[in-house]
């Protein structure tokens, strides 16, 4: 429910009331935070007083609402401030430490100046929770405190409430635009764990590399496999990832060579925080409360490099291909707001040890896309368009030119070039390469949970524990370009008209994410990150 402005945030979409605003005329087109992402623009309703967004990929105007709020008061800040419910870490403008604050449209609410304001049972003697740099101390209260948390922010920013309205000093201490915050992790992460619960994703890899009739290795049905990752490596989204250097044997049986990485390449992936007090070395956490554990969900990218992979991994698993760099989104989506959206668990069989049963849906319906961004250079006459008409005319330009100092038997250097006679335009150019869903997950985040304790391992709050790349299946839901591309063998098109197989220098990666209801939705944001060139080492 809460990150970290300095370095995440923790989103929490709590509710299905419309947001009414009766000056809609007044308000210019915004786009509307939902849960910390981007859900589209925002058009008019046909009441004039409920907002509605076209919903991405769809033509249909949806509500925007969040699950259990009363109508939100408009801030007088000269257009609607949807509360999200999301808290997270960031530096602002007027500080230079790490606050914890909660996410209003494009305000973030710092807690920090509100702290005073969370006076219920569990939290009138915690308050300080909301004064720290990160949300650890916050996380370990466990659930019944969260909940107290969110109860709290419903009622502070509730059309009837007045602590906010009828206080503008306390306004203007409190809320601050999140155009002016540095966003970072919501949590100190002591560890990482990273597990590999897609049936598609496992089947898909094992048929590359062991042929259809050995895809999933014998143990992959029983237990939820996995491995610790490098939690010192996890970075909030935008953080640019640098091609790595390492050793690869590019041709089977051969010496090894060292250099940059050839086949880059990301992994979809969702990731949990735990919560709750640390538990007990030598105490597993069992099934049925596993539940209580989970603080809430973000986006991730598990950037891969494949062929230091491929040789590093026997036999003891991904190491330096996979600690050179984590992005999470600063979104963190709670539990709570995440189980209107549960669906059936994927039919396991053989049926699991006892340690692992859970009949209880745990499956969640979040829609994820993969883009990969290009920068462009574009050459464009005038700054107006590129049209071959106007390179026609450029290049007979050129030719003139060239023409004219034949002519005069100039033996000056001339640099006239074609590009002289254009003019450089930045163009971005974003492709989605695929769609796939959460839904997809063979092992449930509890079973993940519970496995991973099951041998006494201590948890601690602020652990991060990742799904696994996530595919589904069909071919245009695969969660990783090895995937994508079948290996290598299968180009992916991209919008600009190039193609990919492997990720190349200069490709912006964004991971989106969202859950759906029937007339709203609860946003992750996006996790993002650029790949750079490798050193030169």
């Amino acid at each position: 429910m809460y990150p970290h402005f300095h370095e995440g945030r923790i989103v929490d979409l709590m509710g299905e009331n419309h947001l009414h605003y009766p000056g809609w005329d007044s308000i210019p087109d915004l786009s509307v935070i939902g849960i910390g992402g981007h859900v589209g623009q925002v058009v008019k309703s046909p009441s004039d007083t409920v907002y509605h967004r076209r919903g991405v990929g769809s033509s249909n105007p949806c509500r925007v609402a969040i699950s259990g709020l009363p109508t939100l008061w408009g801030l007088e800040l000269g257009s609607l401030r949807q509360f999200t419910g999301s808290l997270s870490i960031t530096v602002l403008p007027r500080h230079v430490t790490r606050r914890v604050g909660v996410a209003i449209g494009d305000q973030i609410l710092d807690l920090n100046a509100v702290s005073h304001l969370f006076d219920g049972p569990l939290l009138k003697d915690q308050q300080f929770v909301f004064k720290e740099a990160t949300l650890n101390s916050f996380m370990s209260l466990g659930r019944a405190a969260w909940k107290e948390a969110r109860d709290t922010l419903q009622r502070v920013l509730s059309v009837n409430d007045q602590t906010l309205q009828q206080n503008a000093e306390l306004r203007a201490r409190a809320l601050v635009p999140q155009s002016s915050a540095t966003m970072h992790l919501p949590a100190h992460i002591g560890d990482y764990t990273d597990f590999y619960s897609s049936i598609h994703h496992a089947t898909n890899v094992g048929i590359m590399f062991r042929g259809p009739e050995n895809a999933l290795m014998p143990n992959w049905k029983h237990i939820p496999v996995g491995y610790h990752g490098r939690a010192s490596s996890v970075v909030v989204s935008g953080t640019p990832i640098r091609r790595p250097n390492g050793q690869t044997c590019p041709v089977d049986g051969e010496a090894p060579v060292f250099g940059p990485c050839r086949l880059m390449d990301f992994e979809l992936e969702v990731a949990f925080f735990v919560g709750g007090p640390p538990t007990t070395l030598g105490k597993p956490v069992p099934i049925q409360e596993a539940q209580d554990r989970i603080f809430g969900m973000v986006l991730m990218n598990d950037w891969s490099a494949r062929d230091i992979q491929k040789w590093e991994y026997v036999p003891l698993g991904p190491f330096l291909s996979k600690s050179l760099g984590t992005t999470i989104s600063p979104w963190v989506v709670t539990l709570d707001a995440l189980l209107p959206f549960a669906v059936d668990n994927m039919e396991q069989v053989p049926q699991p040890f006892p340690y692992l049963r859970h009949d209880d849906k745990f499956n969640f319906d979040i829609k994820l896309t993969i883009d990969i961004k290009r920068q462009l250079s574009i050459y464009s006459p005038g700054l107006v368009v590129y049209g071959l008409t106007f390179i026609g005319m450029a290049l007979a330009k050129f030719q003139q030119t060239l023409r004219t100092l034949a002519t005069r038997h100039d033996t000056t250097r001339h640099d006239t070039t074609l590009q002289d006679c254009l003019f450089p335009v930045e163009r971005s150019v974003s492709s989605t390469v695929s769609r796939t869903n959460y839904k997809y997950m063979y092992w449930t985040s509890k079973q993940q949970l519970a496995h991973h304790t099951i041998t006494g391992c201590n948890l601690n709050p602020g652990d991060l524990m990742a799904s696994g790349t996530i595919s589904g299946p069909a071919s245009d839901s695969f969660g990783s370009m090895l995937e994508l591309s079948w290996r290598g063998t299968k180009p992916v098109p991209l919008a600009d008209g190039s193609s990919r197989k492997f990720l190349q220098d200069g490709d912006e990666v964004i991971i989106r994410g969202y859950c759906e209801g029937d007339s709203y939705r609860v946003g992750f944001g996006s996790c993002t990150g650029k790949l750079l060139p490798a050193l030169n080492l």
